[in-house]
């Protein structure tokens, strides 16, 4: 067999991870592709994936079945270069971990092999700076066209938010987190989750002055969902962090606190199908948000989404508003950036005045930090 398409997936992923600052996961798939190219324990554990598609992402299901293992101490010399186990990683000197990375790989196949079955599931938390920023400009949005009648609600309204491809469903309780940057802050101050750095240059105005969120509903879906309560579903999060970002595994540690007292159900079902049982309602502000899942949503499936988006749209009224966030990569030029785009619809249909659609914010894909693009941004003039 060839593992020519698996070595260039590896190494195309190690130079992401160098990209994305971490030279601890860059080194060792580097080594790693040169393992499967020699036969080498990786070439044993991937068998059978080696032609695996890209968005399938085996190199990182091996980076996270070997991180599993340090973190529950089966990979004792390795851990001792794992800096989220309490090792070190001197990026001098990047080959230092392979030789135990390769024999904790040979020692533990059948685990290995096991865990590649599994979808890289990160629930990245610091994306939900993205959806807090989503948030308060549609409450800013809703306040500001609200006019002084029996009927309008008092804003802020609460929040019914619904997440697409929610993994844990972390992001579900983002209006608990807190963002920070210079000389400013947003959330709950005594907060296990701190998202430091949230914004490069002056955050939006109507995020400066927001007041705090109220969700009163919470539920996502996931094909294959994890549960954050449990002792496997802890390990499997953290082992897709990349051990070398200590800040995203303290990020993770506090959101796994909170999910330990606040439900955030995540329902084993497709996007679709899972849409197909929501509806507005008055006085609260409906909200469907997704981050980076589109590319594994199939085709087919996601236009049965953008059906479903557009019915709850068109449902929406002044009294019961419906949003849509998406922070996703969108190819604009020659590469890829990842956009916070909303959608905001709060009358019926879709005409004129009743829906706003906009680029709200640009962010590195784990979210932190955002950034506003300039006016003449060319991303700008390519909302989804």
């Amino acid at each position: 067999m060839s593992f020519d398409h698996a070595v260039a997936m590896f190494r195309h992923q190690a130079d992401s991870c160098a990209e994305l600052g971490s030279p601890l996961s860059a080194a060792l798939l580097h080594r790693a592709a040169g393992d499967l190219a020699a036969g080498g324990p990786c070439a044993e554990a991937i068998a059978g994936h080696e032609d695996a598609p890209g968005p399938n992402a085996i190199a990182l299901r091996l980076l996270g079945a070997v991180h599993a293992l340090v973190l529950s101490g089966r990979a004792p010399d390795l851990a001792a270069h794992y800096p989220d186990a309490g090792g070190h990683f001197d990026p001098a000197d990047p080959d230092a971990p392979w030789p135990a990375f390769r024999a904790a790989v040979a020692a533990h196949l059948p685990f290995v092999r096991e865990w590649l079955t599994r979808p890289p599931q990160t629930n990245e938390v610091g994306r939900s700076n993205l959806l807090l920023t989503g948030l308060a400009w549609a409450q800013q949005q809703l306040a500001d066209a609200a006019t002084s009648t029996a009927t309008t609600p008092p804003f802020p309204l609460p929040v019914r938010l619904y997440e697409l491809g929610s993994s844990a469903g972390l992001n579900l309780l983002a209006e608990q987190f807190r963002c920070v940057s210079e000389d400013f802050s947003y959330g709950p101050p005594d907060s296990p989750v701190v998202l430091a750095d949230a914004w490069r240059g002056e955050p939006p105005a109507w995020l400066r002055d927001a007041p705090l969120q109220r969700v009163t509903e919470r539920r996502g879906c996931d094909p294959t969902p994890i549960d954050p309560r449990s002792a496997d579903g802890a390990l499997a999060l953290r082992s897709y962090l990349w051990a070398d970002q200590l800040p995203r595994a303290q990020r993770l540690n506090g959101a796994l606190a909170l999910a330990a007292r606040t439900p955030a159900p995540v329902e084993a079902v497709g996007a679709a199908v899972f849409l197909r049982g929501l509806e507005t309602a008055p006085g609260a502000l409906t909200v469907v948000w997704h981050s980076v899942i589109r590319q594994y949503v199939p085709v087919d499936e996601w236009r049965s989404v953008e059906g479903e988006l557009a019915r709850l749209a068109a449902a929406s009224t002044p009294s019961a508003p419906f949003l849509h966030l998406a922070f996703e990569p969108r190819r604009v030029g020659g590469g890829h950036r990842f956009l916070l785009t909303a959608r905001l619809s709060s009358g019926p249909g879709s005409g004129s005045g009743s829906a706003i659609t906009t680029t709200l914010a640009e962010s590195v894909p784990h979210g932190l930090p955002a950034w506003t693009p300039a006016p003449d941004d060319p991303a700008l003039r390519q909302p989804d």
